[in-house]
C-alpha cells in the first residue's frame, strides 16, 4: 500500500491565513488553532472529500497567494 503525499497545503501560502475563515477551514480543524502545513495521501484526500461533501468536516478554504514575477 502506497502512502505517497498527494496534497500538501501550507497555511502561509493562503490569503485567508489569520482571518476568520482560517478558523473554519479543514486545515485548522485537523491541525488545531495554529496550523502550518497539512499533507495527505491520495486515499486520505478521497476520504476527506467524502466527509466534507456530507457535512462531517469543514471544507477546505485555501486560496493561494498570487505571486507575481517582476
Amino acid at each position: 500500500m502506497s502512502h505517497e503525499i498527494e496534497m500538501s497545503i501550507s497555511c502561509h501560502d493562503c490569503v485567508r491565513h489569520g482571518t476568520p475563515d482560517c478558523g473554519d477551514c479543514l486545515v485548522s480543524f485537523v491541525l488545531g488553532e495554529e496550523p502550518d502545513t497539512l499533507a495527505v495521501s491520495a486515499h486520505d484526500a478521497e476520504v476527506i472529500s467524502l466527509f466534507t461533501s456530507e457535512g462531517l468536516l469543514p471544507r477546505l478554504k485555501f486560496v493561494a497567494i498570487s505571486r507575481t514575477r517582476p
